[in-house]
């Protein structure tokens, strides 16, 4: 039996070329057309709510009564594995995440991550750093032009995105988002009024917010293929 080898040498060098030029020239269109809105494949598709409770029996409580939450308040998810249910344009969301695994954080009080909400949002590159020291459950997605907030509840998540915000326009410091982020989450466990726990503080946009960086392949490339013919020529001029 033969060791099968993995990593890129699995794809034919001509089946490579061709998806790199399939994928320029998408990229071309996009650019001239302005069409960069990326739509989830998979909202068109819905679980059944059996589906779901067979798909969470064994998770830990804490994210299978966030699934139970969910589904009261935005019926059953698009998309489901024994690990990870996934509703797409629910609510404020362009998606909501649920996981079976917990992920411990701590700020701004111990606690687990399992529900991710995503919103078309560019982050300024200069910025992507402030927002991490911010907080390590804000996500920023350059490439396809989302921001997103891991924790344990949304009300939650909509305080993270809610400083996000404030932040990037200029309107708080670093370390006044998180105090103001300790106050706000205080104040919703507590049953007082939470504004920025309550709804998004602005609207997202919808669409334009990818960044698909600037190509710099082209100069390389053209060297390669001088050494490839160097390589099939054996090496002479």
């Amino acid at each position: 039996m033969t060791e099968k080898q993995e990593g890129p040498g699995d794809i034919p060098t001509t089946e490579r070329m061709r998806d790199i030029g399939s994928a320029m020239a998408k990229s071309m269109v996009q650019k001239v057309t302005g069409t960069e809105h990326r739509e989830q494949s998979g909202a068109g598709w819905q679980l059944t709510e059996a589906e779901v409770q067979e798909l969470t029996q064994d998770w830990p409580a804490p994210p299978r009564n966030a699934v139970a939450q969910m589904l009261k308040q935005y019926g059953p998810p698009n998309e489901g594995t024994r690990f990870r249910l996934i509703w797409y344009y629910n609510g404020p969301w362009k998606r909501t995440e649920v996981t079976r695994d917990e992920i411990a954080h701590n700020f701004p009080a111990p606690h687990t991550d399992y529900i991710t909400c995503w919103i078309d949002y560019r982050v300024p590159v200069e910025l992507a750093d402030e927002i991490t020291r911010y907080d390590g459950s804000c996500l920023i997605d350059r490439t396809a032009g989302e921001a997103g907030a891991r924790c344990d509840s949304e009300a939650a998540n909509m305080i993270t995105l809610n400083f996000m915000h404030e932040i990037v326009t200029g309107q708080r410091s670093v370390e006044d988002a998180r105090h103001a982020y300790a106050e706000q989450m205080s104040a919703y466990m507590l049953g007082r009024p939470a504004p920025y726990a309550e709804r998004l503080l602005f609207d997202p946009p919808v669409g334009g917010t990818m960044d698909p960086d600037e190509g710099l392949i082209a100069p390389h490339m053209r060297h390669q293929v001088g050494e490839k013919a160097r390589d099939l020529i054996g090496g002479g001029d």
